[in-house]
């Protein structure tokens, strides 16, 4: 090669380096700015944006909020154990996990009343996805390691899945195929064919045992998988590791944003890591956005680019008593339910 090519080339790759370098640091600037307090007792688990609201579960039922006003808009009631909703925005329906009944319950989108119940197949429906292409909901059952398919139009079950191990996050590339995280150690993927409803293939992903939150690159075909403190990507297609990221501990939700090329893993310790996507393969770490501990379950809003974290606050941490074999928990100050509300 040339003089005169070398020096090309490099002045190309430095563009190149530089302009990925300015848009990581751009990315930057994301802090909790305010609360949406929603009061009420009880757990919750997963969270969604879909169709301008965000679906939060919490314990009994399932909560909807208007994200333009940042008013609760209704609620969904009697889904005991609720997990998660699935959003199906063509048909008007809601789908909800409840995991103490062992049910789905089906709601109108608009009015929010209750159309159906459904039995699942398998016990602890805790994730829960609805695939548009076949219009079909596939609800993951945690003790019964499977997952039930369910015909969202006549909400007829159509089949189980059976799945070795425990199912968390799920995602779907749109085209037929769905990936499932497995909490195994280390954990895995299970990539189900949304069509045929059967397990097509499994793959490992070493250094990230009991996976939780998943997220999907689908224009770069690129998976998000987080585990305690590491951000595994993988490539669906091949079932390659391709990148490892260090995050906070404690971790149970990931997103995507397209558009900002941001990746954000919710942490326990009280933290949210920000996540900047290079290349394809090439990742770096932002920012850590203080947030509060505790909170880890999150969705992203990839139009306003907006995250959400669901989280109560806690009191001071009673001392141990006697004959006590495992460190007390501090209490959960009552009426703390909130949604922190994340954005540069």
């Amino acid at each position: 090669m040339s003089s005169i090519r070398r020096t090309a080339a490099f002045l190309i790759l430095a563009t190149i380096t530089g302009v990925a370098t300015a848009r990581a640091q751009d990315a930057g600037g994301y802090k909790v700015t305010h609360k949406l307090t929603i009061g009420g007792e009880g757990g919750w688990d997963y969270t969604n944006v879909d169709g301008g609201r965000l679906y939060v579960s919490h314990a009994t039922k399932l909560v909807v909020i208007d994200i333009a006003s940042e008013k609760v808009v209704g609620e969904v009631p009697n889904t005991n154990g609720i997990h998660g909703a699935a959003i199906a925005l063509d048909l008007g329906k809601g789908f909800t996990s409840n995991g103490r009944d062992t049910t789905v319950t089906v709601f109108d989108l608009y009015t929010l009343n209750t159309i159906a119940t459904i039995k699942t197949t398998g016990a602890n429906p805790d994730a829960i996805h609805y695939d548009a292409l076949t219009r079909r909901i596939f609800t993951f059952n945690g003790r019964g390691e499977n997952a039930t398919v369910i015909n969202a139009v006549t909400h007829e079950v159509l089949a189980t899945i059976p799945l070795k191990g425990k199912p968390e996050f799920a995602q779907s590339n749109g085209h037929g195929t769905l990936y499932v995280n497995i909490e195994t150690d280390p954990g895995q993927i299970a990539v189900i064919d949304t069509r045929t409803m059967k397990e097509v293939k499994r793959y490992p992903l070493p250094g990230c045992d009991g996976p939780s939150g998943l997220a999907l690159d689908r224009a770069n075909d690129r998976l998000f998988s987080v585990c305690d403190k590491v951000m595994v990507v993988s490539n669906p297609k091949t079932g390659k590791i391709v990148a490892k990221v260090t995050i906070g501990d404690g971790p149970d939700a990931v997103a995507f944003d397209p558009e900002t090329k941001l990746v954000f893993a919710s942490n326990g310790d009280g933290t949210l890591t920000v996540v900047h996507q290079d290349g394809r393969d090439k990742y770096s770490v932002v920012e850590t956005v203080t947030t509060q501990k505790g909170s880890r379950t999150m969705s992203l809003d990839a139009v306003t680019h907006k995250v959400y974290m669901v989280g109560v606050e806690y009191g001071p941490t009673p001392p141990a008593q006697p004959g006590q074999t495992r460190p007390p928990r501090p209490p959960i100050i009552p009426e703390s339910f909130s949604i922190l509300v994340i954005e540069k």
